[in-house]
């Protein structure tokens, strides 16, 4: 009989699964106004608890050595819906509110689509132990969160910077670009220095933007990425 430690991350995943199906939600129904919150602030509230659950299930499955085969498909079947479909819904219901054209809100699907093969590059690529091949799917939604609040609080800036923007931000998913990943293994400010560059620009961003603060952080994340890359071509 297993002992129940071995169950605690896949329920743990079962909870970022459950934040994911809450922001599809949310997604189709932005008129919805509960606790003095509108929809698209829910979303993004369940996004966020998701990332958290997304974070903790791999953390608790380290601590309790408690990995399994099934944990992994789990994981990436719930980052699939809390990652790629939930900001997809989100970034095509918001276009069709600001009146997109229909083939710009269909792109929209893109990011779902590249999310799914991201997760399943990510499976069977040996490169991606201690790093990453492309963005992360969590980066993708957290990057439409900060670009969604932008939109709100700002105007939307068109259908043809949308449809671009969707483009860059999936290929991205699915790109070679080697990104470094933002877990800490240790404290050393030498070991993480990119990391806690990372840490600090988010509460710098978010501290003097808000929401799309998030948006910009990504941004960063990419460009240090990139510039990593162009230093070791150098090398």
């Amino acid at each position: 009989m297993k002992s129940v430690k071995t169950y605690i991350p896949n329920t743990i995943t079962c909870l970022n699964l459950l934040c994911g199906c809450v922001a599809v939600f949310f997604a189709f129904n932005l008129d919805l106004e509960f606790g003095g919150l509108r929809a698209l602030a829910w979303a993004f509230i369940a996004i966020g608890a998701a990332s958290v659950f997304d974070f903790c299930d791999g953390l608790s499955a380290r601590m309790l050595h408690a990995y399994s085969p099934m944990g992994k498909e789990l994981d990436s079947l719930s980052d699939l819906v809390s990652f790629g479909l939930a900001p997809a819904f989100l970034v095509m219901n918001v276009m069709l509110d600001c009146g997109a054209a229909s083939w710009a809100v269909a792109s929209a699907l893109l990011i779902a689509l590249m999310g799914a093969l991201r997760l399943a590059k990510f499976n069977v690529d040996t490169r991606q132990a201690t790093s990453f091949v492309g963005l992360p799917i969590p980066a993708n939604a957290i990057f439409w969160i900060g670009t969604l609040a932008w939109i709100n609080s700002h105007y939307y800036p068109g259908d043809i910077a949308m449809v671009i923007i969707i483009l860059a931000i999936s290929l991205l998913m699915v790109s070679e670009l080697k990104m470094f990943s933002l877990k800490f293994a240790n404290l050393s400010f030498r070991d993480n220095v990119r990391r806690y560059v990372i840490l600090a620009a988010a509460v710098l961003f978010v501290s003097t933007e808000g929401l799309p603060g998030l948006a910009w952080t990504i941004v960063l994340y990419i460009l240090i990425s990139l510039l990593g890359k162009k230093t070791a071509v150098e090398e």
